[in-house]
């Protein structure tokens, strides 16, 4: 999910900016601390917008640069447990697949692919439904939930674990079997009914015969 932030902030001005245009100079050095940067309440930086309020600079005795206080606009990336993620397989290995949401990548492990018992073709790379012949591959884009989300203080030691095994996840594509097998099921589940009706009413036919010999 992708969130707006202000943050009221002192931005230090070197030496060789001063004298610059003020708002130009703080919006350089803002993006140069902000972005990229991970926090576990905001997530990901991913821009300084722009930089309001500027106040008076001061200049610290024995420092040649100037700081100003400001309020500093923020975009922010941070995935939220359940929420619908849209986004590019970059990489399929034997323990599941790694989607790009936003600036991260999660996980999809190989048990939350897809319902239907799968196998890792070593030559694609990537995975094949057993009986659904449903393939996942790199470069393939595919609709997943967020599960678990866990950030620490740097990209790549922040984790996203993804699932596509719930009804009409995964490759766009795969909602048409996903459907079909729905209907199978609610066929199947009506003929059980079904027989299950005619076993009840045998029985009652047969309870009468007998009730009738006697």
């Amino acid at each position: 999910m992708y969130m707006n932030y202000v943050i009221m902030d002192t931005v230090r001005v070197p030496p060789t900016e001063l004298g610059k245009d003020v708002n130009e100079v703080l919006l350089k050095q803002a993006r140069q601390v902000y972005e990229g940067v991970m926090d576990e309440d905001t997530g990901v930086v991913i821009a300084v917008m722009k930089v309001d309020n500027i106040g008076e600079g001061k200049i610290v005795p024995g420092d040649g640069a100037a700081y100003f206080d400001a309020d500093i606009s923020l975009l922010a990336y941070k995935p939220k447990i359940q929420e619908l993620v849209e986004g590019e397989i970059t990489d399929v290995t034997e323990f599941g697949a790694f989607l790009r949401t936003g600036p991260l990548e999660g996980l999809i492990h190989v048990s939350q692919i897809m319902d239907d018992y799968i196998n890792y073709d070593a030559k694609l790379p990537g995975f094949v439904g057993k009986e659904s012949k449903r393939k996942l591959v790199s470069k393939d884009t595919v609709l997943a939930r967020v599960v678990t989300v866990s950030l620490k203080g740097t990209i790549s030691s922040s984790k996203v674990g993804l699932t596509m095994r719930q009804f009409g996840l995964g490759k766009p594509e795969w909602a048409k079997y996903d459907e079909k097998e729905k209907m199978e099921r609610a066929a199947r589940a009506e003929r059980a009914a079904g027989k299950d009706a005619r076993l009840r009413d045998k029985k009652g036919e047969d309870k009468e015969k007998k009730g009738v010999g006697k």
